[in-house]
């Protein structure tokens, strides 16, 4: 079954572009989403006149994704957390946790777009990925620091 697609499908191609999937995922998965269009004469004549909609959304989505990450780029992101002895964490820093400082510092991005393989569970500095567009990766440097003896105190 050929489809249009109207959305990016990661795994499928980038909005607008026509391609062949089987029935089943077209009919009940990407059609019922809104993700996709039956491929007939109509819909590609009007693909046609959709492209450079398309085009001019790809653009400014890109652009957009490429000023957050100049923002985030600058961002110095340090979080205290109690430790122990050994610089191992009472706990763990996850993507959750990136999605909440991000917050405070006025920027909305979808904890799934944070590339965090695993918690981050001692002190230090690390570089996580953030995918902020298809052809746009940002890597923010996270610093985890230990709580002062007073903070570890408090409940």
């Amino acid at each position: 079954m050929k489809v249009i697609l109207i959305e990016s499908v990661p795994s499928l191609g980038k909005a607008g572009d026509t391609v062949q999937v089987a029935k089943g995922y077209g009919r009940n998965f990407l059609i019922p989403k809104k993700m996709a269009l039956e491929a007939t004469p109509a819909n590609l004549r009007h693909l046609e006149q959709q492209r450079e909609v398309f085009l001019q959304k790809g653009t400014k989505e890109k652009q957009s994704a490429s000023d957050l990450a100049a923002k985030i780029d600058e961002l110095p992101c340090t979080l205290v957390r109690p430790a122990g002895e050994s610089e191992k964490l009472f706990g763990s820093v996850t993507s959750m946790d990136l999605q909440r400082f991000l917050q405070e510092k006025g920027i909305s991005l979808d904890r799934r777009k944070i590339l965090l393989p695993q918690p981050i569970k001692t002190l230090g500095s690390y570089s996580v990925p953030l995918k902020l567009h298809p052809e746009i990766t940002v890597q923010m440097k996270v610093t985890v620091a230990a709580a002062s003896p007073e903070e570890k105190d408090k409940p």
